[in-house]
């Protein structure tokens, strides 16, 4: 069975991928040059180093030092619908035909841009997007951990308006460790009120008990990663009860020493065991990967089967945050393709 043909042919949906972890490194240097922005090399295999990963990450905060050049680039809506259309463009080759793009607005409002404006010009990119490259998307807007709740609070005030016009959800993202869920709760509620979905990072490089927490205190309807959840059969088992959706991001999760290589990731176990799982990238550019890749590794050190494949497609699409009519033309793509396989 030609596995490869089979993951380049079915029509994928990615839920969990960070904008700033995905440009082109050449749009980098370009923006950078045109800009005038210091960069260390503008000789594009050595400035890689810089925004990849190649195994030499010792930790997730090793990891997000990557994203320090990226979000330089991203500071005019120029740049941003840029980068926001060559992402689709770039994903569009997986046959992707849907991603929910996510990024912290206030990290791109450093040189006088206001949130709106960020998310503006990534909206536009999107729609943009979806008649070049066929590719359907939305927009979750991270808070960040060791930001206050009132800067949370803002971010919701702010989304509230494009929702559902481009932005889907909140997020939750950053150190897990010394910034616990509840601390956030506020914003949340507010989140839900208004009508946001939402996704909550949690349980990505230990702290388990994140998980639960997310779901309960901050509304989470799915769980960024989630990796950890197997340190507590209580919490394995609180996902299986509710059907709550996990957001897998395996090389990901290798490069931030989540877990040690891709034969030890915990995905097929919890799928086996009756889990929501999808699979994801995370970050494109970081983590040098594509969706067809986490495909094809999973089938080769998980033993994923067809079957395993065609379930974690379907889940993706059940779990995103795509409206009705959209998730009704994703589930046609997805049967048509299975009738050609």
């Amino acid at each position: 069975m030609d596995y490869n043909k089979i993951i380049k042919n079915l029509p994928k949906v990615d839920l969990h991928c960070h904008l700033d972890g995905s440009l082109r490194p050449q749009t980098i240097i370009d923006i950078a040059v045109k800009e005038n922005i210091d960069i260390p090399t503008k000789e594009l295999k050595e400035f890689e180093k810089y925004v990849k990963v190649f195994g030499e990450c010792d930790s997730l905060k090793d990891y997000l030092d990557k994203f320090e050049l990226p979000i330089k680039v991203m500071q005019n809506k120029k740049n941003i619908y840029r980068i926001t259309s060559e992402l689709l463009e770039d994903v569009s080759k997986d046959n992707v035909k849907y991603i929910e793009i996510r990024f912290a607005p206030f990290n791109h409002i450093q040189k006088g841009l206001k949130a709106e404006d960020v998310i503006e010009a990534a909206i536009e990119a999107m729609k943009d997007g979806r008649k070049k490259y066929g590719v359907m998307s939305n927009l979750i807007l991270c808070a960040m951990r060791h930001e206050s709740v009132e800067s949370s609070k803002r971010l919701v005030e702010i989304g509230k308006k494009y929702l559902g016009k481009g932005v889907a959800a909140v997020d939750l993202a950053g150190n897990e460790h010394d910034f616990p869920p509840e601390i956030h709760k506020e914003a949340f509620d507010l989140a839900q009120k208004y009508g946001f979905h939402c996704t909550i990072h949690a349980g990505e490089t230990g702290i388990e008990q994140n998980i639960i927490k997310s779901i309960e205190m901050l509304h989470a309807e799915r769980i960024g990663h989630g990796v950890y959840a197997f340190k507590d059969e209580k919490v394995v088992k609180y996902l299986k009860d509710r059907q709550i959706p996990l957001e897998m991001c395996i090389t990901s999760n290798i490069d931030t020493k989540a877990v040690k290589d891709y034969e030890f990731h915990p995905i097929k176990k919890y799928l086996d065991e009756g889990l929501v799982v999808t699979v994801n990238t995370d970050n494109m550019t970081v983590s040098n990967v594509s969706l067809n890749d986490e495909f094809n590794h999973l089938v080769k050190e998980q033993n994923f089967t067809l079957e395993d494949i065609k379930k974690v497609v379907k889940n993706g699409i059940e779990a995103s945050f795509a409206s009705e009519d959209d998730k009704d033309i994703l589930r046609k793509q997805y049967e048509k393709a299975l009738e050609i396989l």
